[in-house]
């Protein structure tokens, strides 16, 4: 009989939601444990699971034996110290995006998987939409040939979320650690993951929080604080890899822009494909350039989707002990592009990696 997994879940923010769902569906899964440094914020979660424990200290939730794996759903500057501690603890760990975030974090966590022989999977979730797994499929036979150039553009106009995203103690920085890692990961990984060279890189603080704003609705952090915001309102990066390949990257919280935008292109030798802001094939046959619509449910990034697809492979992982879509060495390269691209705007210069 196959044994019932027991899950924990650290922080209990927005994002979490999209980690209980999809553990409380699966079969043979059970939340045993639910921790927040609120501990009455924990209590309510955990009151919707019939055999989770409310915790308001991470470490008595991994003391817990009945607890397998854990969900790393905190602030940025607490995912290093977690993982460790729970792959010290005998947990799988499953970590948002992104990893951490320093080198110097990565490293370590790196370090303790190997240590340990546990489990990390980070939670580069576009990687686990249906439709980037189609294109990779795609890719992998070869059909776009060598992909040498890739660019996106993830431009809010207003949308600073304010709390700890804006706070860069606790988040690590802005757009580009929050939104870009999504792009910048995604555009990699169907890239083929190619040894990245340098990059040169750019950020702007120029508008700040924009609570004087009217009219506009957006997103706002649970501990939003509009005095508090020492992160970039933007950010633009080119990261050249070994192979000769290049990619193109803009984010933004805050821009004056006319509207938000989500674009996600990728070209190779034999034909190039979209993304975003909705999925589309362009190659050649006979002579004709085909501009190809594959036949799909959602032409377009399913987030609660990409979320179950990616809980599910996990649980899967952690039963049969096989390597993750996105493993612990991901995060580590990802970590090396992200704090280069901070570090070649600090130096106004090109940062080889």
């Amino acid at each position: 009989m196959t044994k019932t997994i027991g899950i924990g879940v650290i922080g209990t923010g927005s994002i979490s939601e999209f980690h209980l769902g999809p553990y409380a569906r699966h079969e043979g899964v059970t939340i045993r444990g639910v921790c927040d440094q609120n501990l009455e914020r924990a209590q309510t979660v955990a009151a919707s699971y019939e055999r989770a424990q409310a915790y308001s200290d991470y470490r008595e939730l991994l003391a817990d034996p009945e607890i397998d794996a854990v969900s790393i759903c905190t602030w940025n500057n607490t995912h290093a110290e977690i993982s460790i501690a729970a792959l010290r603890a005998g947990k799988h760990v499953l970590v948002e995006k992104p990893l951490c975030r320093t080198m110097e974090e990565a490293e370590q966590i790196a370090a303790a998987v190997k240590e340990t022989g546990k489990l990390l999977m980070v939670g580069f979730v576009r990687r686990y939409d249906n439709n980037a797994q189609l294109l990779k499929h795609f890719s992998d036979q070869g059909d776009f040939g060598d992909i040498y150039y890739a660019k996106a553009s993830y431009i809010r106009r207003f949308g600073n979320p304010g709390g700890w995203f804006s706070d860069i103690e606790r988040s690590g920085g802005g757009p580009l650690i929050d939104i870009g890692v999504h792009v910048i990961d995604l555009c990699w990984y169907l890239m083929g993951r190619p040894e990245p060279l340098s990059v040169s890189g750019n950020t702007y603080y120029e508008l700040g929080n924009r609570a004087h704003i009217q009219h506009l609705s957006h997103y706002k952090a649970a501990d939003y604080d509009a005095t508090k915001n020492d992160v970039e309102d933007m950010a633009n990066v080119m990261i050249r890899f070994k192979n000769g390949a290049s990619l193109l990257v803009d984010v933004s919280f805050s821009l004056h822009a006319r509207e938000n935008e989500g674009m996600i292109k990728l070209y190779g030798s034999k034909g190039g494909f979209e993304v975003d802001p909705a999925l589309s094939i362009t190659t050649e046959k006979y002579n004709t350039v085909l501009n190809v619509q594959p036949q799909v449910d959602h032409p377009s990034f399913q987030f609660a989707t990409a979320f179950d697809n990616e809980i599910r492979h996990f649980i899967e992982c952690v039963r049969t002990g096989s390597q993750p879509i996105s493993p612990v060495e991901d995060g580590v390269q990802m970590m090396r592009m992200l704090t280069g691209i901070y570090e070649s705007a600090r130096l106004r210069r090109e940062v080889i990696l």
